[in-house]
């Protein structure tokens, strides 16, 4: 499918579904609007799906990996190998995101979408190596424009064939990338034409130090690549990532499919960004996961204009955010489903 095809695609979700899902929702056996934003994410679920009796049953959630070349700038508390050291505990089931997944019921893909190092067949990845880790954005683009267009591409087509062929109905992104809260914030800073200062964290648990130097290497990056907040690949080639073109892409094959996507956080939302920004009506089927510490994230949320659903002071990535939230959307679909109405149920309103 070629980008432009997918964009152009994408409609918004269906206003008349929601409403009859307010309806429902307030003739339900219960004091009105008694669930509150339960009952919010029930009625945008409802406008995705075009039903009032969607299945998200079957749940997954894409963990896109990939290096980045502005490692070497010293942005991170890890050295970059271990982006490949953390993939092969994912494949393992040895990490948070495996835990936190089956406790959820869902399961978990992990895409090598950018990761430096040739991962062994064995380790049952999924690879779609746009290229072996970015270039240092502090030197040039972090690749090419064509690179970011496959990427976009590819992250899409992982989602639309995982609803097409294996019935997913709710779909969740993550992350694992040495030095992708740099890329992330670079990106956001560039979109949003928003000072790195205002945006760049810890990430990793950096120091001071380290922190002032990662602001600065945001800002030289932009002042040389000079990314144009207009055009969103354009941003994304500059100063991206491989697999953050991967989660953009997700959240538009998402949107594409008519089905919900959860994304993670400070580096999923970054490439829901990117999506947004794209093709506008695929925010419809977006759910942010929670609130992250990463300090840019909640400029980010207010940005994008979508309410996270948890804020448990979480910044670990991996999807571990959207494991713990994906359970909540579907709960919230079987709430509007399930719940009788006081006609159904035979119950006097009083």
């Amino acid at each position: 499918m070629e980008l432009v095809e997918l964009i152009s695609s994408i409609e918004p979700a269906d206003a008349e579904w929601e409403k009859s899902a307010w309806e429902r929702l307030r003739s339900q056996i219960r004091p009105r609007d008694s669930l509150g934003q339960l009952e919010v994410i029930a009625a945008r679920v409802a406008s995705i799906c075009r039903s009032l009796k969607a299945d998200l049953s079957r749940k997954i959630i894409f963990t896109m990996a990939g290096d980045h070349g502005v490692a070497e700038e010293g942005v991170s508390a890890y050295p970059q190998e271990v982006t490949a050291q953390m993939v092969y505990s994912f494949v393992q089931g040895w990490a948070t995101i495996n835990v936190l997944a089956k406790h959820g019921g869902i399961d978990v893909r992990v895409v090598d979408m950018g990761v430096k190092a040739d991962l062994p067949k064995e380790w049952n990845v999924i690879v779609k190596k746009i290229r072996k880790g970015t270039e240092n954005f502090t030197k040039g683009p972090a690749m090419t424009r064509e690179e970011a267009v496959r990427g976009l591409i590819t992250g899409a087509e992982l989602v639309i064939n995982a609803v097409k062929q294996e019935k997913y109905g709710l779909i969740g992104t993550g992350d694992m990338g040495i030095a992708n809260t740099t890329a992330s914030a670079a990106i956001f800073s560039a979109l949003c034409e928003i000072s790195p200062s205002q945006v760049a964290g810890r990430g990793t648990g950096i120091s001071d130090d380290m922190l002032r130097k990662k602001i600065a290497v945001i800002e030289e990056a932009i002042k040389l690549n000079r990314p144009n907040p207009s055009d969103p690949i354009d941003v994304l080639y500059k100063v991206g990532g491989c697999e953050i073109a991967g989660l953009a892409g997700a959240v538009l094959g998402a949107a594409f499919m008519k089905v919900p996507v959860v994304c993670d956080g400070f580096i999923a939302t970054a490439g829901a960004l990117v999506a947004i920004r794209l093709a506008p009506a695929a925010k419809d089927y977006l759910f942010i996961s929670h609130r992250s510490q990463e300090k840019g994230h909640s400029v980010m949320i207010d940005a994008i204009g979508i309410r996270p659903i948890l804020d448990l002071e979480m910044r670990l990535g991996e999807g571990t955010g959207a494991a713990l939230a994906m359970p909540i959307v579907e709960a919230a679909a079987k709430v509007l489903r399930d719940v009788k109405t006081f006609d159904e149920a035979g119950v006097s309103k009083g």
